[in-house]
């Protein structure tokens, strides 16, 4: 079925995410705008609009343009505004809804200096995680930044942006007082500044709280596919991961217990997760079915180091290594869904057959 590493993605289950967070927005009377940044693709984007979505967020400005040209004409640029590429925002503002960032007073300026078109620009705030934005008790800099977009007639100040990202090392258990103290330190903002709309998102809040006061939007990404991440930090079940990495089985080694695949950081990433054993595993190891669907994750095969095209998958016994020989592809469910498919720039849609490239397009590993 396939000749190199492949990702794959599960339709069925992608659509139940969507549909899930859809209905949850809509049951708060909160707008769903979904970060498309994991998925970075036209035809999964547009199952999005199945269940009504008409809002999207990105991470880039080659991202906005890759789905304004598919039609979605309401966008947020979810990263601090980047001067240098002022010249197609400008372009982009004049065909679209196009919503930008302003992470710091010097970044107001620069949106206030260099955009000539109408735009709407949320002032992003740290809610905890430490990155980027104003610290929502810093009044004077928010004051100035609302007072300069007011000044101009090119800008005009909509609101607030935020990303709790503390919350992806946080259990499902701990999540609700996380969510409550990041809310908390909003609502002050919303009501000082009545008009401001507040676009709050991440998956873990977005997946498991029920507390959502003063938020007019959720924005979560990951949640579309999920990954490893989530699952073992209690925010999905691995039957709710979308995607998986199909990998040729190049090398056995019983005396070991190590199996070589073809799937390294190249296409994984470096980024992993604590297993149920406390072990340290780049993803979860599954069979590949001939369908092109895949099982559940096996107990007691961890994929243990990664290099750049090399992953290395212990056994702990020589029994599971009966289950896989040198002719086997395996199913790798990602640590993080959103660096594997950036990785990839492209998919294998179960069920279709079909190759679904992405915003950077098919990569050659």
């Amino acid at each position: 079925m396939f000749t190199k590493p492949t990702l794959i993605l599960d339709e069925a289950k992608c659509r139940e995410n969507i549909e899930f967070m859809a209905n949850k927005a809509k049951r708060f009377g909160i707008d769903y705008r979904p970060h498309f940044k994991t998925h970075q693709s036209r035809e999964v984007g547009q199952w999005f609009k199945d269940y009504g979505v008409t809002k999207i967020a990105v991470s880039s400005v080659p991202m906005a343009q890759y789905f304004a040209a598919d039609g979605w004409d309401d966008i947020t640029i979810a990263f601090p505004f980047v001067k240098q590429q002022a010249d197609t925002l400008n372009g982009m503002a004049g065909s679209i809804h196009l919503n930008l960032v302003a992470s710091s007073l010097k970044n107001a300026e620069d949106i206030v200096s260099a955009i000539i078109r109408k735009v709407n620009v949320l002032i992003e705030i740290d809610a905890g995680q430490g990155r980027t934005g104003l610290q929502p008790y810093d009044l004077e800099s928010i004051d100035s930044i609302i007072k300069l977009l007011d000044q101009s007639e090119q800008t005009e100040f909509t609101g607030f942006l935020t990303h709790a990202g503390h919350s992806y090392g946080v259990s499902a258990r701990d999540l609700m007082e996380l969510n409550n103290q990041t809310i908390s330190r909003l609502l002050p903002l919303k009501e000082r500044y009545s008009n401001a709309i507040i676009s709050y998102g991440d998956t873990p809040t977005s997946t498991i709280c029920e507390q959502f006061l003063g938020i007019d939007e959720l924005r979560p990404g990951n949640n579309v596919f999920f990954d490893m991440q989530q699952a073992s930090n209690g925010i999905c079940s691995t039957e709710q991961i979308a995607v998986g990495l199909a990998c040729p089985v190049v090398a056995c080694y019983p005396e070991r217990n190590l199996v070589a695949i073809w799937g390294g950081a190249v296409h994984l990433s470096k980024d992993f997760f604590i297993d149920a054993n406390g072990n340290k595993s780049f993803g979860a190891i599954c069979k590949l079915n001939s369908d092109g669907s895949w099982g559940q994750p096996i107990d007691g095969l961890t994929l243990e180091s990664i290099s750049q095209e090399h992953g290395m998958v212990r056994a702990t016994s020589q029994d599971l290594l009966q289950l896989i020989s040198e002719d086997d592809f395996l199913i790798v469910l990602p640590a993080h869904s959103c660096l594997t498919v950036d990785n990839m720039g492209a998919f294998w849609v179960n069920g279709k057959g079909s190759l679904s490239t992405m915003v950077n397009g098919e990569k050659s590993s």
